[in-house]
């Protein structure tokens, strides 16, 4: 069977796959942004001074990396309504559930990725900011987070795009997202080289989108710290032009 252009463009063009790759660009934003509002919280619990919360966190990172995504997914669509019947209603959809598993599983790796930028800071800014009378909190989020941010900037940017790429798991519970509108097409034309070729297509768009957003936000941290470098630089000239004058 020869490779028919038309039936590509057709496919590559439709309302069908545009939808598709606009829910997994969606479902990649939300799962993508809860991931890391909780992997924040759990590489804080790792690192707490508290036994029991540090363990509590290390256990949830161990399930939530050794679990596959797809399992995820079946559990939070067909296993938790069980425990749940609030769950067994309409307002819960495979989009919602979706959501729901890639973040829980997501939280786990951006938990690891976050604590390691975290790690990564000097001890000895921490102390120097303690010394000015800083409160933890403020510690935290004057001088430590911004620079994990810059630390683990590139790592996070890989696992969302991996996340991106997880999306398609989200098939098997009925969403419509690329990869099962490009099934759907499949399963009423038969014509599996085109389809899955214009889905790839698709794929590489969005991932390609993500990796623009990266690098410009990468690069903006980078201006940010050599604004910095500069600015303790014209410091340290003026410094000793003054001490020459003097």
């Amino acid at each position: 069977m020869n490779f028919s252009w038309e039936i590509f463009v057709r496919s590559l063009t439709s309302s069908e796959l545009a939808y598709g790759a606009l829910l997994a660009l969606i479902v990649t934003f939300f799962s993508g942004l809860f991931g890391i509002a909780i992997g924040i919280g759990l590489a804080l619990a790792r690192m707490s001074k508290r036994a029991w919360v540090s363990r509590l966190a290390v256990g949830y990172i161990f399930v939530g990396r050794g679990v596959p995504q797809l399992l995820w997914l079946l559990f939070v669509w067909n296993a938790v309504p069980q425990l749940v019947p609030m769950l067994k209603e309409n307002w819960f959809t495979p989009f919602l559930a979706a959501i729901v598993a890639l973040a829980l599983s997501e939280a786990a790796y951006f938990a690891e990725i976050t604590r390691g930028g975290l790690l990564g800071i000097p001890p000895g800014q921490v102390d120097a900011a303690r010394m000015l009378g800083m409160r933890p909190a403020q510690v935290f989020w004057r001088i430590k987070w911004p620079q994990a941010v810059r630390i683990f900037l590139p790592t996070a940017g890989n696992e969302l795009i991996s996340l991106m790429k997880l999306t398609s798991l989200a098939s098997v519970i009925s969403l419509k997202e690329l990869l099962r509108a490009a099934e759907i097409k499949v399963s009423s034309t038969y014509r599996f080289l085109e389809n899955y070729t214009a889905a790839a297509v698709w794929y590489l768009v969005l991932v390609s989108l993500l990796m623009i957003v990266q690098a410009i936000i990468e690069r903006r941290m980078r201006w940010t710290s050599t604004g910095v470098r500069k600015m303790r630089v014209t410091e340290k000239d003026d410094a000793t032009v003054t001490g020459v004058a003097g």
